[in-house]
């Protein structure tokens, strides 16, 4: 979408509309958590994380993932999937040690790179203050503030941090850069100049709007298939976005949030990158503003760990009492749940083997026909080589045998039935 072309009319009037009485929050953005980096024994909590390397001198991003932040400002890009009148921002220290001190935070529509609408920027505040401390294993909503929000649009949303964070609360793979400044309090800045740049966002866990009341939010809940991984960066072309894009274009599913909670890695019974699905469920799905619906895309981390971790082997009865778990907790909070077969695999070297295949052969055979699903989409059909149909389709494969391309991708978000949805509503 080109922002230069929306108008700032909206942006410089006095007074915007009062929020409806019908109107309800509802994430238009969201992202899954993790910490990259643990800090020594002892020095950590809330919801575990996956162990990164000793960073690298010529790795920014793995030094901020070991030591995070310190005098800097952070401006990360949120596409959103619907629109609405007012926002909130939530930040999460969900995996940190120690209370991480946000000085300000700003919101506004980006330009191009790190450049901002400067007429669309907006202050955010905590309780009527500029700033914030988030408690170790906290997640925090800012004040609303009216603000246009466009559907299907790049929010900047740039945090300071006037201290020393430590190792952050990220998300590695955000498929957008994000700009981080030499030091100093950027957050009101049109851009940030000789930004670090990384393609990680840092506390920053969702992007709420004030929605019409038929608006609710779908989080799709997954691993790297549905994080998006070896998607061309700022392309928007996971299949979550895909999902969005065709959401956004039909008049009865216009008012529909996706929020892709995909973590590279993820598994659904054991801590891998990430905690387990089954910990992170309430955080990631019923933390989430509006949720009504949800997709559930794991298991193939499960399965393709026994090859090099014997010990790790699961049996697909073992994965679908994992499914079940999911269900039920959802169906408890009144939330649907669409079940996503696991895609092919064959040819990935670190995962596939004659017996893992098996156990995805029977997931999938559970998911298409077990019944416990409100929905069910076939992924693995989608993708799958007609000829070979253990393997990604050549024309849909990114290289490695297990992730898809931006057009495997597209396959995916084009597989679901939207009437579902639209039905459901």
């Amino acid at each position: 979408m080109n922002l230069r072309l929306i108008p700032i009319v909206a942006f410089t009037a006095v007074l915007l509309p009062a929020q409806s009485a019908q109107d309800h929050w509802v994430a238009t953005w969201t992202t899954g958590q993790l910490l990259a980096h643990l800090p020594a024994p002892g020095g950590g909590r809330g919801r575990g994380g996956a162990r990164g390397g000793a960073p690298k001198n010529d790795d920014p991003a793995q030094a901020i993932a070991a030591h995070g932040f310190s005098h800097q400002t952070v401006r990360m890009i949120a596409h959103t999937s619907i629109a609405g009148r007012r926002l909130r921002i939530k930040l999460e220290n969900a995996f940190g040690g120690a209370p991480v001190v946000v000085g300000s935070a700003h919101v506004a529509l980006r330009e191009k790179d790190s450049a901002i609408v400067t007429a669309s920027d907006r202050a955010l505040a905590f309780n009527g203050k500029p700033g914030v401390t988030i408690p170790p294993g906290a997640a925090i909503l800012s004040d609303a503030v009216d603000f246009q929000v466009p559907a299907r649009a790049d929010l900047a949303i740039s945090l300071y941090f006037p201290g020393e964070t430590g190792a952050p609360t990220l998300h590695i793979n955000a498929l957008h850069n994000t700009y981080i400044s030499q030091e100093g309090d950027a957050t009101g800045a049109a851009s940030i100049d000789n930004a670090i740049v990384t393609q990680s966002s840092y506390f920053l866990a969702a992007v709420d709007v004030a929605a019409p009341a038929n608006a609710f939010l779908l989080v799709a809940f997954g691993d790297s298939i549905t994080d998006g991984h070896f998607a061309t960066n700022e392309a928007n072309a996971d299949w979550p976005d895909v999902l969005a894009v065709r959401l956004a274009a039909n008049k009865q599913t216009a008012n529909i949030a996706v929020g892709n909670q995909g973590i590279n890695g993820n598994r659904v019974l054991r801590d891998n990158t990430g905690v387990n699905a089954l910990a992170r469920f309430d955080f990631d799905v019923l933390g989430q503003a509006g949720v009504k619906w949800m997709t559930l895309l794991e298991g193939v981390n499960d399965i393709g760990r026994a090859k090099n971790r014997p010990a790790d082997a699961v049996t697909a009865d073992e994965l679908i009492a994992g499914y079940k778990q999911i269900i039920e907790r959802a169906h408890a909070h009144g939330i649907k749940v669409i079940g996503c077969t696991i895609t092919p695999d064959e040819g990935y070297a670190l995962y596939w083997t004659e017996e893992g295949e098996k156990v995805r052969e029977a997931a999938n055979e559970w998911i298409r026909s077990g019944g416990a699903f409100d929905a069910v989409v076939d992924f693995d059909k989608a993708t799958r080589d007609a000829a070979d149909p253990k393997r990604l389709a050549p024309n849909f494969d990114s290289g490695d045998h297990l992730h898809p391309n931006d057009a495997g991708y597209k396959a995916m978000g084009d597989a679901f039935d939207i009437a579902i949805l639209a039905r459901n509503k």
